[in-house]
């Protein structure tokens, strides 16, 4: 299986000495996340995410299916996560690698587990039809930190989506065109992101004397990642609940990092929120044109 690159003994060196002093090598705070940009396509539920030079693209899917024989209430949502060899030399087609399967799992346990989405809701007739909202994450461009941009495109994503009206009568079920009837948002109960902490250690800092020997950075790249010694990503959501803290061997945390890390997860969680929100409503104000009122008018445009 082929390898990615990793940095060279200069690169590494130099990586430290710069981490020793409190400094990363893009200017960054070590608290800071990198250029975040959200663009949404011209149909509803499809989310582009860019965190520096990673590139995440979500699009969200509805179809009407028959619910799990156990879950007779409940409508099914499954996320789907997609590495192509593009992305990284040392990923292959058809062959899930390491990245690919903890992104899949952390984006499980974060956003589906937790009850971000009401699947009650997606219930049209019970044990007999029901929606299935699945989300696909293709990531174009990997350079660090793939677990939180796909968490921000997964979840404006499911913001941004319509599903098309449905009426019910008897066993039968009509759904409805754009043209026929407003599609209609789905039911979220809260929105958890993710937000990966990496941590250094002697091991590549050296022992610093009297000094903290451990540094920990938000929002690693690619070279900061392929050097860390371990990392945390918690699952939040805007309020403080935590869906999930994940700490996947590497260098031991104590319980006071730990909880410094939620605490500081909490607070870039709301900001990416805000975030987020404003990028809905810029979108929903380019997408409404001054509502029926408008279109009523015999000033307008035709």
């Amino acid at each position: 299986m082929p390898r990615e690159v990793e940095p060279s003994l200069n690169e590494k060196q130099f990586f430290a000495k710069a981490l020793q002093e409190n400094i990363r090598l893009d200017g960054r705070a070590l608290d800071q996340f990198r250029a975040l940009e959200l663009d949404f396509g011209d149909e509803y539920g499809v989310a582009d995410v860019k965190l520096g030079k990673t590139r995440v693209h979500t699009h969200i899917t509805a179809e009407v299916t028959t619910p799990f024989p156990d879950r007779p209430f409940d409508g099914i949502f499954t996320i789907t996560s997609e590495l192509s060899p593009m992305t990284s030399p040392s990923i292959e087609l058809n062959r899930p690698s390491e990245i690919e399967t903890l992104l899949s799992r952390l984006l499980e346990k974060t956003i589906r587990r937790s009850g971000a989405l009401d699947t009650e809701s997606l219930c049209l007739i019970a044990g007999s039809k029901c929606w299935s909202i699945r989300a696909d994450v293709h990531v174009l461009s990997h350079d660090g930190n793939l677990v939180d941009a796909s968490s921000i495109a997964v979840i404006a994503a499911l913001q941004h989506f319509r599903k098309p009206d449905t009426s019910t009568e008897g066993e039968q079920v009509t759904v409805y065109t754009v043209r026929e009837r407003e599609p209609v948002p789905l039911s979220l109960l809260h929105f958890p992101l993710c937000v990966t902490f990496s941590f250094y250690g002697e091991g590549l800092l050296g022992k610093g004397g009297e000094e903290e020997g451990e540094v920990v950075l938000v929002d690693a790249n690619l070279m900061e990642e392929q050097l860390r010694e371990g990392s945390v990503t918690v699952g939040i959501n805007r309020h403080g609940e935590v869906c999930q803290i994940a700490k996947l061997g590497g260098l031991p945390v104590d319980a006071v990092a730990l909880l410094n890390c939620v605490n500081v997860a909490g607070v870039k969680v709301k900001e990416l929120s805000k975030f987020i929100a404003g990028r809905l409503e810029a979108d929903a104000k380019k997408r409404d044109k001054g509502g029926l009122m408008a279109e009523l008018r015999a000033d307008n445009d035709r």
